[in-house]
């Protein structure tokens, strides 16, 4: 019989890695996890959690300035940024920590270097040891997409630095208009920076419900952001301080500083992938099936490098079902077709389901309760905010197809009505469900003017 150091080898350790890890070593297995960065992944280190901290951080200013109207003062209130990102930086640490104590704690062997792969079985250390392992699971992430032939595009950062800044520019240009993009564009906004996002489609957050994308740009514009569709970047040039961004058509912009959110890509290069025999798809993703078995039986991969939905619970959800299938003896597929996420943006978005777009396509008859109302909070801070409900309806079912909300707390209630939604809730069911008074909520539940449109 084959014999091998190991029986699984993890390439990377983020979410999806570490989960894999923790549980096939829970199983008996016996466990090697490489990575050459930090424990964590981008979801801990540079992406979810510190970004979540500095939307936190960017709402403050919103909240002194209503607090007024509810009779407090805002008198000598200031911000700074080198609190913020010491602060944070002792949280991303206390967090990778954490998350190496929990994977050595469940029996995985931890190495702190790069690995690559050599064939099916083999991989290569970065300080030159090679390790044989029966399955070998790649958890590698994804990485910033950049316009590589873009002139001056040196001068420009992308969210990985974003979290670094010595300090705050005095205006940001930020070129995309996906989640990374208009979360930046609410968090520079509320820290005091000129924002302005570019986005060459005709609106923000393609693939959301149109509804809703159009609610959130209303309203970002509200808050002084400045959303330039149609737009796209043409060169870079360095300015003073600063950098002059000219556009496709040859308007200029002058900015202390140019960011790209234009996307994620999977992040294979060098990885070895030619070596055993993987073929990644044209967007540099490995092709897996529904078990996340590449077509080498015996290498998985799990997370934002196969690029089916690249979201961190569904890269847990993934290396937990990979290593009870391969480990624990329960197959076990992972359903990708209704995922509730939020974007933090401001206002914050929960959604789950379909979109009223996907649901006309597959649904012959479709009923639409929608409504947009001011929060009961903004009645006293006199803040001219709205916000949006909107449910999508089988008409011949009355099942609830998709729920899609912007405003405080979206990201909250699409977590709970993901269970409601998964379960396959009707209308009805949603109507004989008594209302929590007075929350925002309760309009979920007391929708009933179909919307005529």
């Amino acid at each position: 019989m084959t014999s091998f150091d190991v029986d699984l080898f993890v390439i990377g350790a983020g979410s999806g890695g570490v989960r894999a890890a923790r549980i096939a070593a829970r199983h008996g297995a016996k466990v090697m996890v490489a990575e050459e960065y930090r424990v964590g992944g981008t979801c801990v280190i540079r992406g979810c959690v510190p970004k979540k901290l500095f939307v936190y951080a960017s709402k403050f200013a919103e909240e002194f300035e209503d607090a007024v109207g509810f009779g407090w003062t805002s008198d000598k209130v200031s911000f700074d940024w080198a609190t913020l990102i010491e602060n944070k930086d002792k949280e991303i640490d206390r967090l990778n920590k954490a998350y190496i104590r929990n994977l050595t704690g469940a029996g995985a062997e931890l190495v702190e270097e790069r690995a690559t792969l050599i064939d099916a079985h083999t991989v290569h250390l970065a300080s030159g040891r090679k390790v044989t392992a029966k399955f070998i699971l790649i958890a590698t992430g994804a990485t910033p997409f950049v316009p590589h032939h873009l002139p001056g595009l040196e001068l420009a950062i992308t969210s990985n630095e974003a979290f670094h800044l010595e300090q705050l520019p005095r205006r940001m240009v930020i070129v995309g208009g996906g989640y990374i993009a208009v979360e930046f564009a609410g968090i520079f906004n509320g820290l005091g920076v000129e924002t302005i996002l570019l986005y060459r489609g005709e609106q923000i957050l393609r693939g959301f419900d149109n509804d809703l994308r159009n609610h959130l740009a209303a309203e970002m514009k509200k808050k002084g952001i400045e959303i330039r569709t149609g737009a796209d970047v043409h060169e870079i040039q360095r300015s003073g301080d600063g950098v002059r961004v000219t556009l496709t058509d040859g308007s200029r912009i002058g900015a202390g500083q140019i960011m790209f959110a234009t996307g994620r890509m999977p992040n294979v290069a060098g990885l070895g992938l030619e070596h055993v025999g993987i073929r990644p798809t044209p967007h540099g993703a490995i092709p897996v099936n529904e078990y996340s078995q590449t077509e080498v039986p015996n290498i998985y991969a799990v997370g934002d490098v196969t690029n089916r939905v690249n979201l961190t619970p569904v890269a847990i959800r993934e290396g937990h079902a990979f290593a009870d299938t391969v480990f624990g003896g329960k197959p076990t597929m992972v359903n990708h077709g209704l995922v509730p996420t939020a974007v933090f943006s401001q206002p914050e978005l929960g959604t789950v389901g379909m979109t009223e777009e996907q649901a006309r396509i597959r649904h012959k008859h479709l009923d639409i309760y929608k409504t947009s109302f001011r929060p009961m909070k903004h009645t006293l801070s006199g803040r001219d905010e709205r916000m949006f409900m909107k449910l999508v309806v089988d008409a011949d079912t009355d099942k609830v197809l998709g729920c899609h909300i912007a405003g405080p707390d979206a990201g909250e209630m699409a977590q709970l009505l993901g269970i409601a939604i998964t379960c396959g809730a009707t209308k009805a069911q949603f109507d004989a469900t008594l209302a929590v008074h007075p929350t925002a909520a309760e309009e979920l539940v007391t929708m009933r003017e179909k919307w005529q449109g």
